[in-house]
């Protein structure tokens, strides 16, 4: 396993852009980018691999790796007291526990967002 295996690694399309772009969220945003995927990828690798090798050259440690993470279904999520009421609010009126009601709705953005993308 080479060490830039331990990294999420993204190559999506932008409608924006007209073209793919590469990154490795968490560590590296937006970096590279092409009319091929696959060169995209590639071109992502070499990036991540310089990066590697400045840090390991530099003595700084790297990232915590982002693959094979695992996720325990919950976290904390600081709203705002207004944004807080209206959610309780739009829950009581779909009968719906708050966490029931704001899972729902999240679910839903990330359904619309991947398709809108992919």
């Amino acid at each position: 396993m080479k060490e830039r295996d331990r990294y999420l690694k993204i190559v999506e399309w932008s409608e924006e852009d007209q073209c793919y772009i590469g990154s490795a969220p968490g560590w590296i945003g937006p970096c590279c980018h092409g009319d091929n995927e696959e060169k995209v990828y590639h071109q992502l690798c070499r990036i991540l691999d310089e990066w590697i090798e400045i840090y390991n050259k530099d003595g700084k440690p790297l990232p915590a790796s982002t693959i094979g993470k695992t996720f325990s279904g919950k976290f904390q999520l600081r709203a705002g007291s207004e944004l807080h009421q209206a959610l309780a609010i739009r829950a009581l009126q779909a009968g719906d526990s708050l966490n029931n009601f704001c899972v729902k709705v999240l679910r839903k953005s990330v359904s619309h967002s991947e398709n809108s993308t992919g």
